[in-house]
């Protein structure tokens, strides 16, 4: 009987000395939405109160998109002329500058090409001497009209041959004026127009690749911008240079501001508008295609608000509390307007408070210790 009598008052005893272990940590609940901390409770959990003010809070617009580049920040790179690929040492994700080579392709035609070069070359030269000679002839009645005249044809019809094949020259990457018999070529470069990263390689060694094919892709990343989707509700709301702050899904905490700078003027079938936005800092990590979220700055108002810390959410609800006396706080529920730097918008707050204190900082502990002692 004894033995019983111990183990009972055992029980007792660690029973009483839990409920008064978890209404240490928890705080004391006085009624179904009030509980009350003694000083080591409110230290344990950072509870802070104030009152609060008023503040300008800007809307937001959630928006969505994608990193895009301008026309001239993209380059699709073909042959001049058709030819056999024998260099191409560039892959995807490679970089290179504005006229470096980015492939060397033969033809045999090119020999043909600069041989027809020269000889119009050294034609036009006799065609000069021979029309200034009859022109010195004609002046002294030497020489019929007919002839003077047959000379300068002939000497401006070499001129248009030669200035013609110098132009096809020059679009292979061969200099006219520096051309001689002796270096003469049946290779020619291919080169970057832009500076960029290659997005796309479309030869190998050995290819044939006539001048409508594309051999490469480049893109300048340093132009990037992002392209957003607006829709008709919210078009009015959007303006050039208003403040962007774009995200991504994978890392939604990392903001990358933008300015709008172009807005366009005709509606997509689903009835949105495309924005553009310049990035405020050049992001390497932001590659053309990455889809991105952002939300948009629209016109301020003055309202109530409360540090994101005073807000607590239960059951689909958001609530904050009142310091209704010292180390006593009181939860109401609330309507939550717009968010902006660590503050929230109250849209249902009355004016009647603006004197009383808050909890803005541990409201999550209270909404514990009422929570998890009314179970």
């Amino acid at each position: 009987m004894k033995k019983t009598i111990i183990i009972l008052s055992g029980i007792l005893l660690f029973s009483c000395s839990k409920k008064e272990e978890t209404a240490e940590q928890t705080g004391n609940v006085l009624a179904k939405d009030i509980v009350s901390m003694n000083d080591m409770q409110i230290k344990n959990a950072g509870i802070e109160t104030g009152i609060l003010s008023q503040q300008n809070i800007s809307q937001k617009i959630r928006l969505n998109g994608n990193i895009d580049v301008p026309p001239q920040g993209m380059a699709s790179v073909s042959a001049p002329s058709g030819g056999y690929v024998r260099v191409s040492n560039f892959m995807p994700g490679n970089h290179v500058a504005k006229g470096q080579t980015l492939a060397v392709l033969e033809n045999p035609e090119l020999v043909q090409l600069q041989q027809d070069y020269l000889l119009a070359k050294s034609n036009l030269n006799y065609a000069e001497k021979d029309y200034n000679r009859q022109k010195e002839l004609n002046e002294s009645k030497a020489s019929s009209d007919k002839t003077t005249q047959k000379a300068q044809n002939e000497s401006e019809n070499q001129n248009i041959m030669m200035r013609g094949m110098a132009q096809q020259l020059l679009a292979l990457g061969i200099n006219p004026a520096n051309l001689n018999a002796g270096n003469i070529r049946r290779n020619f470069a291919v080169v970057s127009p832009i500076s960029g990263y290659i997005s796309a390689v479309n030869v190998n060694i050995g290819q044939y690749v006539s001048p409508v094919e594309k051999m490469f892709e480049i893109v300048n990343t340093d132009d990037i911008h992002l392209a957003l989707k607006v829709f008709e509700k919210d078009i009015s709301k959007i303006s050039v240079g208003q403040r962007v702050y774009a995200y991504t899904n994978q890392n939604p905490d990392k903001k990358y501001p933008a300015n709008i700078i172009l807005i366009g003027k005709d509606f997509a079938p689903d009835r949105s508008v495309l924005i553009h936005c310049h990035f405020a800092n050049y992001e390497p990590a932001l590659i053309p295609g990455t889809f991105m979220n952002a939300d948009v700055e629209t016109n301020s108002e003055n309202a109530f608000v409360i540090p994101d810390a005073g807000i607590v959410t239960w059951e689909g609800k958001q609530y904050i509390f009142e310091e209704i006396k010292p180390k006593t706080y009181k939860m109401f529920l609330v309507t939550l307007g717009n968010s902006e730097n660590g503050y929230t918008e109250l849209l249902n707050f009355d004016p009647e408070f603006m004197n009383k204190k808050f909890v803005t900082k541990g409201a999550y502990q209270l909404l514990m210790a009422l929570k998890n002692v009314e179970e």
